[in-house]
């Protein structure tokens, strides 16, 4: 927790209310769940959660700490007083009270003393400056991918975490999912021999022309902070499709695109099969599919990326549009492994009955992404996609973009992390903000 001495003070006022309760003649009834007996964490145990960003994401994401026991909501954020005041009413209503807080500013919401865990699902622009605020205000956080907007964000915010021994988990759920460990873990231990290749596909890009129908600069509403939205991107006129999913996804301002709004979640799987989770590739160079200059939308539409490791293995990216459905395969010298979110394939067929003995490589066990942060809080253990972790894998999505905008092979330093003699590769992994924001 941001501070574990606030819940021991929440259970010193809890028995100074029963003491002064015990001159009453009449019995004082407490449900047993006070006391966390029938499988009940006591409310002074409890893991408070905040949560900045409250669209379709962010309430599913505040689903998870719903169902959880160990967990309470006790804040919502969003630029948007339709999306803020529908998560405050799901919170409500899930627990049958009214206490639930409702704000327009996350520097409201990270200022709260009663808040140990920040989720944050807003959009991609605003991640690390969302997170920045969370972790240095002492809260631990559930940050939704695609991390950042630019690989110097990134970096920012690992640092942040390291220095202040804040418990980090990305939203890369996939990692929580047990046939996707199983996966990595037959790689890992060699069940298809040597690994030798990486293919990762991801689902392409969109096309929206400013010109069509539907485009039209309007006033801002009433109900949207529009210059809070817009935060430390610049300034650009309302449309309303700009501020809503698909559209700002596919817009550089906010982010990369799919190449790394779902490419990250394929693209940290192979980071875990391959076991290169603390480092990255030395060499990337591909292609990409943009749309035309006058476009709402300017990320790939489809790309075609190869990356090297220095243990010569490669990694093919590219988009579904290239490979007709998406997913990670594992090619080595002996067999392949294929998975996605509809299920697991191997060759030979006979590695789906394989098991992992005692003394091979088991990977961290998580079953569900929120509680797995949870109980990390109470432990102060390494989550099962950690902000070392997320930023290993989101480097890739980066270098990808980096690569195809260039239109030339890119040698990286994955230590460094840098660029090889490459001023104008390197002058991409910043990102200019819009004053006052900053890092």
């Amino acid at each position: 927790m941001g501070d574990t001495r606030q819940g021991i003070g929440r259970r010193q006022l809890f028995r100074k209310a029963m003491a002064a309760g015990c001159g009453i003649a009449a019995p004082y009834i407490v449900p047993a769940s006070v006391f966390g007996r029938g499988g009940a964490v006591p409310p002074s145990e409890r893991i408070t959660v905040g949560v900045i960003g409250t669209g379709g994401q962010g309430r599913y994401d505040m689903s998870g700490f719903l169902a959880s026991r160990d967990a309470r909501v006790v804040a919502v954020c969003d630029v948007k007083a339709e999306a803020r005041e529908a998560a405050r009413k799901q919170v409500d209503d899930h627990y049958g009270a009214t206490g639930c807080a409702a704000c327009r500013d996350f520097r409201e919401l990270t200022a709260r003393d009663d808040i140990d865990v920040v989720l944050i699902a807003s959009p991609d622009h605003w991640h690390v400056l969302h997170a920045l605020e969370a972790v240095r205000a002492g809260k631990d956080v559930y940050v939704e991918k695609p991390l950042a907007l630019s690989l110097q964000q990134a970096f920012v915010l690992r640092a942040e975490v390291r220095r202040r021994g804040r418990v980090f988990q990305f939203g890369t759920q996939q990692r929580s999912t047990p046939h996707f460990r199983l996966a990595c873990e037959l790689v890992r231990n060699g069940r298809i021999g040597r690994l030798q290749r990486i293919l990762v596909s991801a689902p392409g890009g969109h096309d929206q022309r400013t010109g069509e129908p539907g485009y039209p600069v309007m006033p801002v509403p009433e109900g949207l902070d529009y210059d809070l939205w817009l935060g430390p991107a610049p300034l650009a006129p309302y449309t309303p499709k700009r501020v809503v999913t698909p559209y700002w996804f596919h817009i550089s301002d906010y982010a990369l695109g799919y190449v790394a709004g779902w490419g990250i979640h394929h693209v940290d799987i192979a980071q875990w099969g391959h076991g290169t989770e603390d480092t990255g590739p030395v060499e990337v160079e591909g292609s990409g599919v943009f749309p035309a200059d006058d476009g709402l939308c300017d990320t790939a539409l489809n790309w075609d990326v190869s990356l090297t490791w220095a243990d010569g293995v490669k990694m093919h990216f590219v988009s579904d549009g290239l490979m007709h459905r998406h997913g990670i395969r594992f090619e080595g010298t002996d067999g392949w492994v294929y998975v996605n979110r509809s299920g697991l394939e191997t060759y030979p067929r006979g590695l789906l009955a394989e098991r992992i003995g005692p003394d091979e490589i088991h990977l961290p066990l998580s079953t569900q992404h929120q509680q797995n942060l949870l109980d990390c809080v109470r432990t102060r253990r390494r989550t099962v996609c950690d902000i070392e972790t997320a930023v290993r894998s989101e480097t890739i999505c980066h270098l990808s973009d980096i690569a195809m905008r260039l239109g030339r092979r890119l040698r990286w330093d994955p230590q460094a992390e840098r660029f090889v003699g490459d001023d104008e590769a390197n002058r991409r992994l910043t990102r200019p903000m819009r004053a006052p924001w900053h890092l």
